[in-house]
């Protein structure tokens, strides 16, 4: 019987740069001679991803996002995340449950207790090992997206306020979890980041 695999999330508002260190932090775990199950939410599962499609582009009311944020994970979780726990692999996702307590939560202003419940009904127990929270101030962060010249989704578009909102619900979601939590501050260099996710990492 194979030990129970990590899991590993990242989190922070949009524009913190978690995608890039996500991309790193597989890599670097792989090289250490980790089987390692990349993946992301809202999304992970052919089902997931459909979800993901509608909740990126199609406006909706704020607890049927919940809704569907956490049928989107429960998926996850079934068809991903725990089997590969359980085989003794390493799993590192672009966010997870603190997502929705920042933005349905914090951001959309959806009680905190709902989400409780949620959390509870989808997930058990299943928590993660370490959460990396990328923090970064609200006004860089937007300057950053807009930056990219990319198309920007419905919770990107959202005004600086918003993100402020989602910040100050990841700080306290950090302050009730902080066994599992590493606050990062997002501002660094790319490589001092690195630096501190490998010191991190080595004592998960």
């Amino acid at each position: 019987m194979s030990a129970r695999g990590k899991f590993i999330t990242l989190e922070g508002i949009d524009g913190a740069g978690k995608s890039t260190h996500h991309a790193w932090l597989v890599e670097h775990l792989r090289a250490r001679g980790h089987t390692v199950v990349s993946t992301r939410e809202p999304g992970g599962t052919p089902l997931g991803e459909k979800l993901r499609g509608l909740l990126l582009t199609e406006p909706m009311h704020l607890e049927t996002e919940a809704l569907l944020m956490f049928a989107a994970r429960r998926e996850h979780i079934a068809e991903v995340i725990a089997p590969a726990l359980a085989r003794g692999d390493w799993v590192v996702s672009d966010r997870f449950t603190d997502a929705s307590f920042a933005y349905q939560g914090g951001g959309r202003g959806l009680a905190w207790e709902k989400l409780a419940q949620l959390e509870q009904w989808v997930q058990s127990d299943l928590q993660p090992d370490l959460t990396l929270l990328f923090d970064l101030d609200a006004g860089v962060a937007r300057q950053r997206l807009q930056g990219t010249g990319n198309a920007l989704d419905r919770f990107e578009r959202e005004q600086q306020a918003f993100f402020e909102r989602v910040r100050a619900a990841y700080h306290r979601r950090a302050a009730e979890c902080a066994g599992r939590f590493c606050l990062i501050d997002a501002s660094q260099s790319i490589q001092n980041i690195q630096e501190i996710l490998e010191v991190r990492i080595s004592s998960v």
